[in-house]
């Protein structure tokens, strides 16, 4: 027979049945006896029966505290059905929001920028310095002299400095173009320059900070007689802001330009991808620019100007038609200070007639004097649709500032020895209503390594690109294409191996940049068709040059074979004909003399 149960009056249900008020049990009576009997107690009410419990009558617990009354540090949260963890609600998640600021978010991903491991972080630095002073020197028409210098101060620490004979900088400005993100003059405008986002240089010293905890140091003179300001400026990565450490007037003995001083955290190797290729690509795109270059334990280094000539300065336009989206146009229709919509198409697009803005217009069913301001998003949507309707010229290229062929010769001769040199320059082309220009060289032969792979040195307004080869629009253009039709050696999806050099040049108001770094060209369609047309231009050269100098090879096999029994010739002639050795030595003379002149027809036939 089973013994009754006894429960005690402290038990308690398990933690994970727990209700929300705990309630004690009290005993259970005995489990024999007759389930349906109804015994009263002594007080006259019913006694429970043998399987009925009843649970004691417990005060419930009190009321949690109001979110109101709370202390306002403590966030509201709900109990969570999983034990133990507490739920957030949606009051306990706002109270943690806050705005982040751009740098503050480039603190945290630098990578983005460029400074993802110590021997990119020293290339990227010097290369912001060195753009900010060629685009400086070129608007101010300054045929631009500059010093770059590496000083090594530890094992992994440096200090860089980057000098230029520039207009200078005004003194107000010093702080926000040093020590602010996103601060510049021309991100707005659409001409060709090497900088776009106004981040690099300031970038540059956030970095410096972060590593180093030293200050960025800017020397500057706007002219000959006017004093020189010195700056030392950190960066408020939480508010985005410039501090000044340190603002005085110091003796500088240069009559105007820029001094900027970053010591970093860095790594100095040499070969592909280190400074010393960069300065000398820049030298390669720069044929007007002097530097003066000084590295780690070495001898400073001089790349002297092939050119006394400034490249054309590139004219601002306004954007084209066809690269506005629909978000953009909506926002200039609301800005335009025109009063009807043809005028402000007129006022606010290149290439953009009276005849050309009747036709978007009536294509749009639009009104061509409806006020701008006034214009619906369904209307602004018809609109962006007519626009791409409706044929419009291609955007102005004087815009643009290529390096041109000469140019491109004279730098690939000064820096690169080799025994044939071609160039070619595009005629401009337009992706997304932003014109740009393609231009290739190529230096092949020479003391170049036969047995390589073919070197790329990739440009972008100038300025040399040096990482994500792979990814970038220029490398894919080559490797699309098949060098063996022009007389190389190429294996399949590989670049070809021959003793060359290919130099590619893009030029642009906006070049799509697949990042923030700006190390890789977008592969756009109309990018890769003119990539891809230059490159056979230039192949084509390639392959002239190639076929000349194999027949001049096999000319010359013919001509020693042909030499060499030249002597035999006029030794049996003289005996059959019983010529003086006079005579033969005259013979002989005489079939050089015609070898020499059928070498020099063939010659001039190629």
């Amino acid at each position: 027979m089973m013994k009754p149960l006894k429960l005690r009056r402290n038990n308690r249900i398990p933690a994970k049945a727990k209700p929300a008020a705990d309630a004690a049990i009290p005993p259970a009576p005995p489990l024999s006896g007759n389930p349906k009997s109804s015994k009263k107690s002594s007080t006259g009410e019913p006694k429970p029966g043998p399987r009925q419990l009843r649970l004691m009558e417990v005060k419930p617990e009190p009321a949690p505290q109001a979110a109101a009354e709370r202390p306002a540090s403590v966030p509201e949260t709900l109990p969570a059905r999983d034990g133990g963890r507490r739920r957030e609600t949606a009051e306990s998640m706002a109270s943690r929001q806050r705005e982040i600021s751009v740098s503050e978010f480039f603190t945290k991903n630098r990578h983005l920028l460029g400074f993802d491991n110590p021997q990119k972080a020293l290339l990227t630095a010097i290369k912001e310095a060195v753009d900010n002073s060629l685009d400086a020197c070129e608007e101010a028409g300054i045929l631009p002299t500059m010093r770059v210098d590496i000083l090594q101060l530890a094992e992994d620490r440096f200090r860089i400095a980057v000098e230029d004979n520039g207009p200078g900088i005004v003194k107000a400005q010093i702080p926000k173009i040093f020590g602010k993100l996103l601060y510049g003059s021309k991100f707005h405008t659409l001409k060709q320059a090497r900088g776009q986002q106004g981040i690099g240089i300031s970038a540059a010293g956030m970095y410096g900070l972060l590593t180093t905890g030293k200050s960025i140091v800017v020397t500057s003179r706007t002219g000959a007689g006017k004093p020189a300001h010195y700056y030392e400026i950190q960066i408020d990565t939480r508010k985005n802001t410039p501090q000044i450490i340190n603002d005085k007037v110091v003796d500088w003995e240069a009559p105007h330009g820029t001094r900027v001083e970053i010591e970093l955290v860095g790594t100095y190797k040499k070969g592909r991808r280190s400074v010393d290729d960069y300065v000398r690509q820049t030298a390669i795109a720069n044929p007007h620019c002097e530097i003066f270059y000084t590295a780690p334990g070495a001898e400073p280094q001089h790349f002297p100007r092939a050119s006394e000539t400034l490249p054309p300065e590139p004219r601002e336009i306004k954007p084209h038609p066809y690269g506005v989206e629909l978000g953009v146009l909506i926002r200039m229709l609301k800005e335009t200070p025109a009063r009807q919509l043809s005028v402000a198409l007129q006022r606010d697009f290149s290439r953009v007639s009276d005849r050309v803005a009747q036709e978007i217009c009536n294509a749009a069913q639009l009104k061509p004097n409806a006020n701008p301001h006034a214009i619906a998003v369904s209307e602004a949507e018809q609109l962006y649709r007519a626009i791409n309707s409706v044929k419009i010229m291609s955007p102005p290229t004087n815009c643009l500032s290529p390096i041109g062929e000469e140019q491109i010769l004279a730098g690939l001769k000064k820096e690169i020895e080799a025994s044939f040199y071609a160039a070619i320059t595009r005629a401009p082309a337009v992706y997304r209503g932003n014109p740009f220009q393609v231009e290739v060289g190529m230096a092949y032969g020479g003391s170049l390594p036969a047995e390589e792979l073919i070197d790329i040195l990739r440009f972008a307004n100038r300025v040399p690109l040096q990482y994500q080869q792979s990814a970038c629009a220029v490398t894919k253009a080559a490797l699309g294409l098949d060098w063996r039709s022009y007389g190389l050696s190429q294996s399949k999806g590989a670049l070809p191996a021959a003793p060359m050099v290919l130099f590619v040049h893009i030029a642009s108001v906006w070049v799509p940049f697949t990042s923030e770094s700006k190390e890789a060209i977008a592969a756009y369609p109309e990018i890769m068709r003119e990539l891809r047309l230059a490159l056979q231009d230039c192949g084509r050269k390639l392959a002239a040059h190639i076929r000349a100098h194999r027949r001049a090879v096999d000319e010359e096999k013919k001509k020693s074979y042909i030499e060499l029994y030249i002597p035999h010739i006029g030794i049996a002639l003289r005996e059959i004909l019983g010529f003086s050795e006079k005579t033969e030595s005259e013979i002989v003379a005489t079939l050089k003399d015609v070898l020499e002149r059928s070498r020099s027809r063939e010659m001039i036939r190629e």
